[in-house]
């Protein structure tokens, strides 16, 4: 089941473009601040029907696992910021480099803030990483601002969830619930300029509630999924969001490769296969 789990989240995350693209004469901050506040009736209602929603009373009543709450929610609203704005501006293509480079990142955070031992092919994957990003940068003439703003933001929050004390589902709603008060601000401040959407057409206010959905599910999708399968599996099961974001963005947007991208690209696939084969000799090991 864990696997089913697994591949949804990523599916899920995978078509994400076409949903973004449908609300694209909108502003990224009411595109995001409607996702946050979309998504806590839906992990309330996951978390009900669980029977875990006493878990979150207890976390509320505990400042340093709201302190620890915050940190996570500012950083999971920030990478959702940078992928709906790299998707209106025509840069899906460098949204899904940067979540080809993320489990290298994750790699790299994990022998400078816990200590972890990197293997050889661990090593030679990042740094190929690493160059590429550098390829990058010389050939578009300034800093890939799209992959690194999603490689750092979601690689600390995946650092800093694991930090956090709490269920997977706990913690989403628990984060969500804490972005949901400046989000409802935002939205009650484009309203009163005329500026939002919500409430203006049936189809664009049943988007903004959608966005609630497609951000909740895959997430607590993901976080079960995980929960049930052997880190080789996850290994490659997440190559499938950015192979699939980059197929939308070439083949359906019609978005431009370029030169710097078209030379990365394959060093970033060279890394993941080093990062993959690390991750079955640990599994064989063990």
């Amino acid at each position: 089941m864990g696997f089913v789990y697994a591949v949804l989240a990523y599916l899920c995350w995978g078509v994400l473009p076409l949903y973004v693209k449908a609300v694209e004469h909108m502003s990224p901050a009411e595109v995001v601040a409607h996702r946050c506040l979309w998504a806590v009736p839906v992990a309330g209602a996951v978390l009900w029907w669980t029977g875990r929603t006493s878990d979150l009373w207890a976390a509320l009543r505990r400042p340093r696992q709201l302190g620890m709450a915050a940190v996570t929610a500012a950083l999971v609203t920030t990478n959702w910021g940078i992928y709906v704005w790299a998707v209106f501006a025509d840069r899906a293509v460098d949204a899904a480099l940067g979540y080809y480079i993320n489990p290298l990142f994750n790699i790299l955070l994990g022998a400078l803030l816990l200590g972890e031992r990197l293997t050889r092919l661990q090593i030679g994957a990042v740094a190929l990483a690493g160059l590429a990003v550098v390829v990058l940068a010389v050939g578009l003439g300034r800093l890939p601002i799209v992959p690194l703003g999603i490689v750092f933001s979601w690689g600390a929050y995946a650092y800093f969830k694991k930090q956090l004390p709490i269920g997977p589902n706990q913690g989403f709603l628990l984060e969500v619930l804490l972005i949901s008060g400046p989000a409802l601000a935002l939205v009650l401040v484009l309203a009163a300029r005329g500026e939002g959407h919500f409430g203006t057409n049936v189809p664009d206010t049943l988007l903004l509630m959608l966005g609630g959905v497609l951000t909740a599910t895959p997430l607590m999708l993901y976080a079960n999924g995980a929960k049930l399968l052997r880190l080789s599996t996850i290994g490659i099961l997440q190559y499938i969001t950015p192979t699939m974001i980059f197929l939308v963005a070439v083949f359906i947007f019609g978005e431009p490769v370029g030169t710097a991208r078209a030379i990365a690209l394959p060093m970033i696939w060279v890394a993941l296969a080093l990062y993959t084969t690390s991750l079955f000799r640990e599994t064989s090991r063990r």
